[in-house]
């Protein structure tokens, strides 16, 4: 239930849409009993041959009750999908609000497939619980509640026989169908999402699929799991096709009975023959408002299945918090200092440290490289620096204030990051650029490009910075998507600049390219550079040399040179590959 009312709580909001609607819906359901009973008296009435005069208020009743019926169920269903998709919209930007922060500490734990199908389809599955959920019980509430009086001025028998047949459809036949669907309905959820993560995954991999002979073999997986879906969604088909016949089944009882205890009442004299047909088909109209509620209560399950995938991720603790301080981060107008001191860190507990005890001060203007083999903790400094988790262990000070008590968003502003996986949206040039700085003119995007050695690439291409770049920025090349990168963060303009392994998978070509470019994005900024490549290191005031997290040797290059250490070594081996 908890999950229920938190649906319920995102919806209130638009609580008056959604008691228009119900209001509308249940104009439409009185409209066809309004019309039926009026058919069902006029006729019965006219055999009796009476005046006109007699029929007259009857006859413009039937054309009242058919016009109104079909205006109010196109405003049912006109107000009811408005509000709904207001909903989901809501949900939508909600959903992405909630989910950012725990990016991408929290989000790397789930597959891309299983994420697209939380962010798309569980949240499109919540329109039915807002479209066939929350409003067909209340429709039915009241047009039960107003049929109950109607019957009841004409006999209580009729308005007792109608409220228990209307309860066993209303209430017995949805709550069979819900336990009936609720595993279904869950499991349903989960197959959907393993398939579209599933898919997602073949889609992405597709060339390493093709090219180890394994297209098969995962062609072979989502068939199962469609298979899966499939036989789940027609167990759910079934129990529909058999919530509709109760529901069929118990009007048509309700119908029988009704007559069964009028036509006696109609011997003795003591119940009018004429209103017998506006009895029986009154009752039987006012099923249209029940009858849904069976696929309601699938819905239902169905909903909360999906609701309780979405919850799962927004209640997560981001990994990222914030300790209350006095005032922005102090500028500086020659630049901003940042001190590490004794930062040690593992990504989960009991794990070995990424970073172990690690130290260094720098400078406005200053620039320090991080060299290390793979695996030795050089970009999970980076990742502590723009905050995208926290430290436990030890310190880090930008212009003397502990990065902790410094907003996120107000740390990305000041530190700038070209790393080494650049993402390129499926989008022109000119967009993936305007990233950096949205209020950015052409001019100010054509000297960025400039400074990264990218322009006479761009103007080059047939429609210049209007030019798509593909999916993922596959159209262009690595070392084309690296120089753009190289281009946004000269657009952003951060004094401090984090480069992690900004050369990595180039070859020497493109890698000169975009050292090129770094010189330029280096001037007049502070900066880190996180590489296992020992290249153009000369100008950098201080070299650490990591290995397992722990810094083993620092100085400059001349320096760890003569030391004969293992930045020597690395430096051996790769004049050797050279």
């Amino acid at each position: 239930m908890k999950t229920f009312f938190r649906l319920v709580k995102l919806a209130w909001p638009l609580k008056w849409g959604m008691v228009l609607a119900t209001l509308v819906g249940f104009l439409t359901v009185s409209s066809a009993i309004g019309l039926m009973a009026t058919s069902a008296w006029l006729i019965s009435m006219a055999a009796l041959q009476p005046s006109v005069a007699a029929l007259g208020v009857a006859i413009v009743g039937v054309r009242f009750f058919g016009i109104a019926r079909g205006v109010f169920r196109y405003l049912d269903r006109l107000i009811s999908h408005e509000v709904t998709f207001r909903l989901l919209s809501r949900l939508r930007v909600w959903f992405y609000g909630a989910v950012e922060p725990l990016a991408p500490a929290i989000l790397e734990r789930y597959r891309s497939g299983d994420l697209l199908s939380r962010v798309v389809s569980d949240i499109d599955t919540l329109q039915n619980f807002y479209l066939r959920v929350l409003a067909p019980p209340l429709v039915a509430a009241v047009t039960g509640l107003g049929v109950w009086f109607l019957l009841g001025a004409f006999n209580p028998v009729f308005s007792l026989a109608f409220l228990g047949f209307y309860l066993l459809a209303g209430v017995g036949v949805p709550w069979l169908t819900h336990l009936l669907s609720k595993r279904l309905a869950a499991r349903s959820v989960e197959l959907r999402s393993d398939l579209n993560a599933s898919m997602v995954d073949g889609i992405q991999g597709m060339a390493e699929l093709v090219a180890f002979g394994q297209e098969d073999r995962q062609a072979a997986r989502i068939e199962h799991l469609n298979r899966q879906l499939v036989r789940a969604q027609f167990r759910l088909g079934a129990i529909n096709a058999l919530q509709s016949t109760l529901g069929t089944l118990l009007m048509n009882l309700a119908a029988w009975t009704m007559l069964v205890l009028a036509i006696p009442l109609v011997r003795s004299g003591r119940f009018d023959p004429v209103y017998l047909a506006l009895v029986v088909l009154a009752a039987l109209a006012s099923f249209e408002a029940v009858l849904p509620l069976g696929q309601a209560f699938q819905y239902l399950a169905i909903s909360l299945a999906a609701a309780d995938r979405m919850f799962e991720i927004v209640d997560k603790v981001p990994a990222v918090k914030t300790r209350p301080a006095p005032g922005p981060v102090p500028s500086e107008a020659n630049g901003y200092s940042l001190e590490v001191k004794n930062l040690s860190f593992s990504y989960e507990p009991g794990q070995p440290d990424a970073l172990h005890n690690l130290s260094f001060s720098l400078q406005p203007g200053q620039s320090i490289a991080l060299v290390g083999e793979s695996g030795a903790g050089k970009s999970t400094l980076a990742n502590l620096l723009l905050r995208f988790w926290d430290y436990e262990k030890g310190e880090i000070r930008l212009n003397g204030r502990d990065l902790d008590t410094i907003s996120p968003e107000d740390v990305r502003k000041i530190i700038g990051l070209v790393s080494q996986r650049t993402h390129l949206f499926n989008a022109t040039i000119r967009e993936n650029l305007a990233i950096a700085n949205p209020n950015a003119d052409q001019a100010a995007l054509e000297t960025a490009c400039k400074q990264a050695q990218l322009h006479d690439f761009i103007t080059g291409l047939p429609q210049g910075y209007a030019t798509p770049v593909g999916e993922f920025g596959l159209a262009l090349s690595g070392g084309e998507r690296q120089r753009l990168s190289i281009a946004r963060a000269i657009l952003k303009n951060a004094p401090i600049l984090v480069l992690d392994e900004p050369t990595a998978n180039l070859d020497r070509q493109n890698e000169q390219l975009v050292m090129q470019a770094l010189q330029n994005l280096m001037k007049d900024r502070s900066t880190i550079l996180i590489t296992h490549r020992l290249v153009d290191l000369e100008g950098f005031e201080e070299i650490l040399v990591l290995r397992a997290g722990h810094v083993v040797e620092r100085g400059d290059q001349s320096q760890l040179l003569q030391e004969q250490g293992l930045f020597n070594r690395l430096w051996q081996l790769q004049a050797a590959t050279v």
